[in-house]
């Protein structure tokens, strides 16, 4: 791809997120009622290609378990509220009505109740007693530490997350987790993120991940471009990912799930990120928006209390309806955020093809007029794709 200079001695490639591209409808058409939009990956199968993402604010036990009874998959923060506190209700109804200049400092207090590992087996039993899959998240650096119990949990899938994770990190100080070794000896499939590049793509792969998650900042809730100045819009970001994928693929024969993790705000975002080639999404604010969700209305990433650089930021998301009427409808709104999968369905449909990996051909242009385009009156009257 040319890269464009961006002065003597820097130059830079052009990348494009969900709002610079469209996807394009093909000479076919097909009955959205004829369209598989189910989603496998390892052992597990899912009706509805997405994972609730591991927020305080979008996943408890509760919502994991409506979240997998709907089709898909919740991930629970194992280090999150929900294994610091036997009864987190009160703090989360707390962060929910604090005033805004108050909202990181006493977010970092509440998040200094330390982990507790009877918490995170009895969270991770208490979503797989319903019958549905289990999956939940950890960083790097406490993975060691709670393998056990997440193992006494049994698990279905384990999400190692953070802002971005390498399979070659270096430290002078700590013995950091060897990713490659640990899953290769874990007993459970493991999906790995973020990363927004090809190279970085390419070695989580090889660690023997079976999913790995593609977004470094484009979140809602997220501050990660600003503090750091790190990230790349998703539509190139997945379209990388997806080349590395290729590449594993030819090397080793095994296919990896690439997962769009973050800037996903309505159903057109789900079309695009599988357009581009992801396998599924993962759904943050969308889901906080839900009337079922555990933040009461506001939503905030994995960052927001760090002790010393917050990357993140209370967001209010509204509640907009309840959580199947936000993945499969019915819509009673017509700014996309409801129905997100039917959307996904009729896109599919409307482009001709049949299955998420056949979607993976469909042409994309980049379109920077296409959120403007004809739009005048939507804008000035604050409705449709104009809000």
């Amino acid at each position: 791809m040319a890269e464009v200079e961006i002065g003597i001695g820097k130059s830079g490639r052009r990348a494009y997120g969900f709002d610079d591209i469209a996807i394009v409808p093909s000479r076919r058409t097909r009955d959205p009622e004829d369209v598989d939009i189910t989603w496998e990956i390892d052992a597990f199968k899912f009706e509805l290609p997405f994972m609730g993402s591991a927020m305080d604010g979008v996943v408890s036990p509760a919502t994991a378990i409506e979240m997998g009874r709907l089709g898909g998959v919740g991930v629970l923060n194992l280090e999150g509220l929900w294994t610091r506190y036997e009864d987190p209700d009160k703090v989360l109804t707390e962060i929910a009505s604090l005033e805004g200049d108050k909202v990181t400092s006493r977010m970092q207090e509440i998040y200094t109740e330390p982990v507790k590992p009877e918490l995170v087996t009895q969270r991770i039993k208490e979503i797989k007693q319903a019958g549905v899959v289990t999956a939940a998240s950890v960083t790097p650096q406490k993975t060691q530490a709670l393998s056990k119990a997440i193992l006494e949990g049994e698990l279905d899938l384990l999400v190692i997350q953070g802002t971005v994770v390498s399979a070659e990190h270096v430290s002078k100080t700590v013995e950091p987790l060897n990713l490659k070794s640990f899953i290769r000896s874990f007993d459970i499939p493991v999906i790995v993120g973020g990363c927004a590049s090809y190279h970085a793509a390419l070695h989580l792969m090889r660690t023997g991940a079976v999913g790995i998650l593609v977004g470094v900042g484009p979140g809602n809730a997220c501050t990660t471009r600003g503090v750091l100045g790190l990230g790349v819009p998703q539509a190139t970001a997945i379209a990388d990912a997806v080349g590395a994928r290729m590449r594993h693929l030819d090397e080793t024969g095994v296919y990896v799930h690439v997962i769009a993790d973050g800037g996903i705000s309505n159903g057109g975002d789900v079309a695009k990120a599988i357009a581009c080639g992801a396998d599924s999404v993962m759904l943050g604010s969308v889901l906080a928006a839900a009337e079922e969700a555990p933040g009461h209305g506001y939503h905030w990433g994995m960052a927001t209390f760090h002790p010393t650089l917050p990357r993140g930021t209370r967001v209010r998301t509204s509640v907009r309806g309840s959580m199947k009427e936000i993945l499969v409808g019915p819509a009673h709104e017509n700014d996309g955020k409801l129905n997100l999968f039917g959307a996904l369905k009729t896109s599919m449909a409307t482009c001709g093809y049949e299955s998420l990996k056949d979607f993976h051909k469909a042409e994309v242009m980049v379109a920077p007029s296409l959120q403007t385009e004809g739009k005048a009156l939507q804008r000035d009257q604050k409705v449709g794709m104009g809000r």
